[in-house]
């Protein structure tokens, strides 16, 4: 028993140079309620990793150690330039871990601490990259349902016109699998108050959109400098996402276009149904803003059929939240 508590309560140090599976542990990077991240040796490969453990309750849960199984095949499926790859998912003395790329870098949360809101352009390279993370995601039938200034990492781009290279981290391995087990109850939810979706809140059935919602939130705090809904306690915060309209923009950065204002309007509405399909449409709806409106020119290649007759595609979101789950 005292293994296992401190795994999550003791000192950062007490696991550093121990050995799980076959990595050697040798910092630790970042802790939750259900799991710590640690920079990690593989002894294998002898490569840097980053290796999450989760907390030792969930490996007795049998509903989640399958669901985090059938959940880590998918993520580790994911090939996707702005996703952190899953190495490997599995079980040693009773503790589930992944092991991940460690990227070298920081994060936008410790980049927004540092600099403050970030120029229109910067936040809009940092935003269509994490947007093509998410929405290749949905596409795979997987919804992050926490994403946050945390869980998006910010490393040193390939040159002076893509500065940053962004990677999303943290997917949904034990968050969708947490509400099916009873680690999580009625009026309970699993993501972090300042990005929450309506949906989330009222524990209604969740699909990509509510990935819009939290993006939304997060591009809009990367723009101002705090996240769009702030108040003194976590209920009027809830009450807030569920119920208030968003401030403009412009009331926080008079500088920048005033058409981003009813973008945001609709990435942050209340009803999925009134948000964009994809966060990729958001990002096109921030640029088309910043550019006055002009969206990019589309080049047709042979003859067009009139819009009366081409056939309608479902939107990303309307993808099976898990294909034979």
């Amino acid at each position: 028993m005292a293994r296992e508590t401190s795994l999550f309560s003791g000192s950062p140090s007490e696991l550093v140079g121990r050995q799980i599976a076959s990595y050697r542990i040798e910092q630790e990077i970042g802790r939750g309620g259900m799991a710590v991240v640690y920079r990690a040796r593989d002894l294998r490969l002898d490569r840097t990793v980053a290796l999450k453990l989760l907390a030792p309750e969930l490996a007795r849960n049998d509903t989640f150690r399958n669901r985090f199984s059938h959940e880590s095949r998918v993520a580790a499926a994911l090939d996707h330039p702005h996703i952190v790859p899953v190495f490997e998912a599995g079980e040693t003395d009773g503790v589930l871990y992944i092991a991940m790329r460690y990227v070298a870098g920081s994060d936008l949360r410790h980049l927004l601490d540092r600099q403050g809101p970030l120029p229109l352009p910067t936040a809009l390279r940092i935003a269509a990259q994490v947007a093509s993370a998410l929405d290749a995601a949905h596409e795979h039938g997987l919804v992050h349902r926490d994403v946050k200034p945390g869980n998006i990492l910010v490393s040193r781009g390939t040159d002076s016109d893509h500065p940053e290279h962004v990677y999303l981290t943290d997917f949904g391995l034990t968050k969708k699998s947490l509400s099916l087990t009873g680690f999580t109850t009625v009026g309970q939810f699993v993501g972090t108050l300042d990005y929450v979706a309506p949906e989330q809140i009222s524990g209604r059935p969740v699909d990509g959109r509510c990935d819009v919602y939290g993006f939304a939130c997060v591009v809009y705090e990367s723009l101002t400098g705090h996240p769009p809904f702030r108040r003194d306690d976590d209920m009027a915060l809830l009450w807030a996402h569920q119920y208030d309209a968003p401030p403009a923009l412009t009331e926080c950065r008079p500088e920048l276009p005033s058409g981003l204002d009813g973008v945001f309007t609709k990435g942050l509405a209340k009803s999925p149904d009134d948000r964009h399909d994809s966060c990729l449409a958001f990002v096109a709806g921030l640029r088309s803003a910043a550019t006055g409106g002009h969206a990019p020119t589309e080049v047709a290649f042979g003859p067009v059929a009139p819009e009366e007759t081409r056939p309608k595609l479902p939107p990303r979101w309307a993808e099976p939240m898990f294909r034979g789950g």
